[in-house]
């Protein structure tokens, strides 16, 4: 049952994010383009995602726990380190470079267009470059103490 609300669930943000336009990059690189074919939708979308996600989680923190997991999975951490801004930032110029973030491309991925394979391929070795990245800190950090 869990695999088909997951699959249930990431069918309706495909749509979603087909169906707003969101799939295809020029439509977001237009919204940064502030001083050209500025296209505003992007911020209607994100305002929706907002309303829809802050009504979500009050609804779903009322419960005692999730339907299919033991125990709700929220970070923990309140704390803004250079980690977080640094990634935040390397998220938001990549988002303008390519005119995707990883949720508006994952649709786009089925159409086999050679930019979206492009950005999952940078997308894929930025997260194992992360992942290289924390794992050398910790062991440079575990070797000084």
């Amino acid at each position: 049952m869990k695999l088909i609300a997951t699959y249930v669930i990431g069918l309706i943000f495909g749509l979603g994010i087909s169906i707003s336009g969101m799939s295809n990059p020029a439509k977001v690189l237009n919204f940064f383009d502030v001083a050209g074919a500025w296209d505003p939708s992007l911020m209607f979308v994100m305002g929706s995602a907002f309303l829809t996600a802050l009504i979500g989680y009050r609804v779903v923190f009322r419960r005692p726990k999730p339907v299919f997991e033991p125990s709700f999975n929220v970070p923990t951490s309140r704390t803004i380190d250079a980690r977080l801004i640094g990634g935040s930032a390397v998220f938001g110029i990549g988002w303008a470079i390519a005119g995707f973030c990883p949720g508006g491309a994952l649709p786009a991925l089925g159409t086999l267009d050679p930019d979206v394979l492009i950005y999952f391929a940078a997308l894929v070795a930025g997260i194992f470059l992360a992942r290289f990245l924390m794992q050398a800190t910790t062991n440079a950090r575990a070797r000084a103490a």
